[in-house]
């Protein structure tokens, strides 16, 4: 389960940004992830559970936005939805290789005291 190796990185990051801060605890996380990021939710969740045990983050929420993946069609200009793993533009037809977002994996904010 990949999910806990993220879940150490996100909390040694965490623990970076507080240090900096001059703050001791973290209440909470926002993490942003794509819905084609390879990170099942529910993994995640389980593994924010193990990692944020102990420690400054014991306690802590998590707080999850997934974002749905978005491709550019620069044939016709056109953003959408892909609907397969294969991207077809659903206005021309053509095939496109240009992921706009769906793969993030990111800490957006942390509630921290």
């Amino acid at each position: 389960m990949h999910e806990l190796a993220l879940m150490e990185a996100v909390r040694c990051l965490a623990e970076e940004q507080i240090a900096q801060a001059g703050a001791s605890r973290i209440h909470g996380y926002k993490l942003r992830i794509g819905s084609l990021s390879g990170v099942d939710p529910e993994a995640l969740r389980l593994a924010f559970a193990v990692v944020m045990a102990n420690g400054c983050s014991d306690g802590a929420e998590l707080k999850l936005e997934v974002v749905d993946s978005l491709c550019f069609c620069p044939h016709c200009r056109h953003d959408f939805a892909p609907c397969d793993v294969i991207h077809a533009c659903p206005q021309c037809g053509l095939l496109s290789s240009q992921l706009l977002q769906g793969q993030e994996l990111e800490l957006v904010a942390l509630e921290v005291s």
